[in-house]
C-alpha cells in the first residue's frame, strides 16, 4: 500500500492511494489524525484495507503534498554511505554510519518549491532512499532491523556546500532545502531494499544512478547502529545517503538554481519532484 500526507481544506491529513487518487483517512479512527499517529497506533494495514473499495476524494494531480511524515520526532541522515560518493568527496570509509540531523522546516513535500539560498550559489542535490520507523527500536540486532520499518520513501537531501564546510548542520539545514515523498510504500511491498534502484534527474537530465546495494552500510546495519545511540520512534525518518554524481563532485560544479527542477526516482517507491524557487 501507498500512503501520503497532504492538505485537505487547508488542514494536514493523510490518506491511502487508490487508483489515481487518495482516500482520506485522517480521523477515521479516534486520535489518528496523521500518518505518524497511524504508524504509532499500528493502524496502517487496518486503515488501508478498509479503503480498498472506497472512492478517492482527491486526485493525486490536485493534492498539495506535505513531507511524507510532516512531524517526525527526528530525521536522521546518513552521510557518505556509497563507495563511489565517498570517493568523489574524498572521504575515507568508516566501519560505522556517520549521521546528522535535519529539522522539520528544512523539508517540504512533493511538488512544493525548494528555496534557493540567498547567501550562496552552492546549492547541491542528493537523491536518497529514506525509511520510516514503524515501532520503537532500541539496541536491536541487525538481523531483525527490517522488521522495525513501516515503509520507504524518496528523499532529496539538498546541501549548501560552502556553509557545509563551516558546519555540517548549517549546510544541511537551510530553510526548505530538502524534500520527502510523495508516498510511504509499506515495507511488505519491499522485502529487500537492496534490490531497489535510485536515479536523480536535474531538469530532466540524469545526474545520479545507482543500485541501493552499493551502500557501504546497509539499511539493516544503519537502523541497528542508530538504535544503539538513540531511541527510534514510530514515524522517525532515516535517510540512507546518496550515490556519486552530486554537483560538487563535478568540474565545473553543477548547482541547483532558481527555475530548475530536481527529481528523485526509486524503483518500486515513487518519484519525488520539486521546483527550485
Amino acid at each position: 500500500m501507498k500512503f501520503a500526507s497532504y492538505l485537505k481544506d487547508g488542514q494536514p491529513t493523510f490518506g491511502v492511494v487508490v487508483g489515481d487518487g487518495l482516500v482520506t483517512l485522517g480521523n477515521k479512527l479516534p486520535h489518528v489524525p496523521t500518518l505518524r499517529a497511524a504508524i504509532e497506533a499500528g493502524a496502517l494495514a487496518q486503515l488501508g484495507e478498509a479503503a480498498v473499495d472506497a472512492q478517492p476524494d482527491i486526485a493525486l494531480a490536485e493534492a498539495v503534498f506535505l513531507p511524507v511524515i510532516p512531524n517526525p520526532s527526528k530525521t536522521l541522515c546518513v552521510g557518505a554511505n556509497y563507495r563511489d560518493h565517498a570517493a568523489e568527496a574524498g572521504k575515507t570509509e568508516k566501519p560505522w554510519p556517520g549521521y546528522f540531523i535535519r529539522v522539520d522546516d528544512t523539508i517540504v513535500g512533493h511538488g512544493q518549491p525548494l528555496e534557493a539560498p540567498v547567501v550562496s550559489e552552492a546549492f547541491d542535490f542528493e537523491g536518497e532512499l529514506a525509511l520510516v520507523i514503524g515501532r520503537p527500536a532500541r539496541h536491536i540486532a541487525e538481523s531483525e532491523a527490517l522488521a522495525y520499518v513501516a515503509g520507504y520513501t524518496c528523499f532529496m537531501d539538498g546541501s549548501v556546500r560552502d556553509y557545509q564546510k563551516r558546519c555540517i548542520s548549517a549546510g544541511k539545514n537551510f530553510q526548505a532545502s530538502g524534500a520527502s515523498g510523495p508516498f510511504l510504500v509499506t515495507a511488505d511491498e519491499i522485502p529487500d531494499p537492496a534490490q531497489l534502484t535510485l536515479t536523480t534527474y536535474l531538469n530532466g537530465d540524469q545526474v545520479q544512478h545507482s543500485s541501493i546495494a552499493m551502500m557501504i552500510h546497509s539499511v539493516p546495519k544503519t537502523i541497528a547502529y542508530l538504535s544503539t545511540i538513540i531511541q527510534l520512534r514510530p514515524g522517525d525518518v532515516i535517510a540512507t545517503g546518496t550515490p556519486a554524481g552530486v554537483g560538487h563532485g563535478r568540474e565545473p560544479p553543477l548547482w541547483m538554481r532558481r527555475g530548475d527542477r530536481i527529481t528523485v526516482e526509486i524503483s518500486g517507491v515513487g518519484r519525488l519532484s520539486n521546483p527550485v524557487a
